[in-house]
């Protein structure tokens, strides 16, 4: 995706008959966003910039947080205002003790490719918020250019089922893992290790770091966090999947080219040395004088450097 979320829909719970609405009226709209973006006032979080970006269009000033608390891959908490606040995924809202969640609404948000994200102050539910991030345009692109090279594209997230798989479609993805955690990123990583797969992860955030580490390949975009391109063997420059299937078949051109060379190194050695070394003289008559030897001893360099040369040529 772009990075780059914005909110889509905000759903406030209507009060009389305890249902959600994904039309609720300005007057319930905006205090269900003044929380939710308040409490994420000081957030690094890209969705917590899409929350205050939709704060600002309302002209909403925000309250200031406390005891704030960011829960890897689950959501927010603190106070504002003296209210605890939470602000993240339904299952986590409810291993909270939040009341009256309700799922009805999130499920018809996420079918439609967008992530639902919950909010409760005072263990009260207020409603949902939806946020969608654009897929970039060549990324359906680049998972065909995978699959044109033999390699299977899974998608793991931290996202609601329905949401990636709605994702998933656009692009062509063959298999989703969804809701997880940072820390079943890299499990599902190391199970499909010792399936005798060999996996490359490609991710750009601090949930993907473990994932990026616990594969035999892990692929950072240049766009991504610090700890993302530390965990990961290879960064991209670009922040475009494209350069993963060009990573792919370079570094599968360079295996070859090394093979080659490998090739002919050995082959030229097992012709050359026994020439040199006198080792058909008695039935040939066989010699190789030293000035042809240290001749064709550069040769073999250069055509080790041509061949492999052939790699700017893609």
């Amino acid at each position: 995706t772009k990075g780059q979320p914005v909110v889509t829909d905000i759903c406030p719970v209507d009060g009389d008959a305890g249902s959600q609405s994904t039309a609720g009226s300005e007057g319930a709209v905006r205090p269900l966003l003044w929380w939710a973006a308040s409490v994420n006032r000081d957030s690094e979080h890209p969705i917590a910039d899409a929350l205050r970006r939709a704060a600002a269009e309302r002209e909403l000033e925000l309250g200031s947080p406390t005891e704030f608390r960011a829960v890897v891959g689950c959501g927010v908490e603190g106070r504002v205002a003296g209210e605890p606040v939470w602000v993240g995924r339904l299952g986590w809202l409810v291993e909270r003790g939040v009341t009256g969640v309700q799922a009805e609404v999130a499920e018809q948000l996420a079918r439609l490719g967008r992530s639902p994200i919950g909010v409760a102050v005072g263990g009260v539910w207020l409603g949902v918020l939806a946020v969608a991030d654009p897929v970039k345009e060549t990324s359906a692109e680049a998972v065909a250019q995978l699959h044109e090279l033999g390699v299977r594209v899974v998608m793991m997230t931290g996202d609601h089922r329905r949401t990636a798989e709605a994702v998933a479609g656009q692009v062509g993805i063959d298999r989703v893992f969804s809701e997880m955690l940072p820390q079943d990123k890299a499990e599902g990583v190391r199970r499909l290790r010792q399936q005798r797969e060999v996996v490359a992860v490609v991710g750009n955030g601090i949930n993907d770091a473990p994932a990026l580490a616990a594969a035999d390949v892990g692929i950072a975009l240049g766009t991504g966090t610090d700890i993302a391109m530390e965990a990961a063997a290879v960064t991209l420059m670009r922040g475009d999947l494209c350069g993963v299937p060009e990573a792919i078949h370079l570094s599968r051109a360079t295996t070859r080219v090394i093979r080659q060379n490998l090739f002919w190194a050995f082959a030229y050695n097992v012709v050359a040395i026994p020439v040199a070394a006198g080792l058909f003289y008695p039935l040939t008559g066989w010699l190789l004088s030293p000035m042809l030897a240290s001749g064709a001893m550069a040769m073999s360099s250069v055509s080790v450097v041509l061949n492999s040369l052939r790699l700017r040529r893609g």
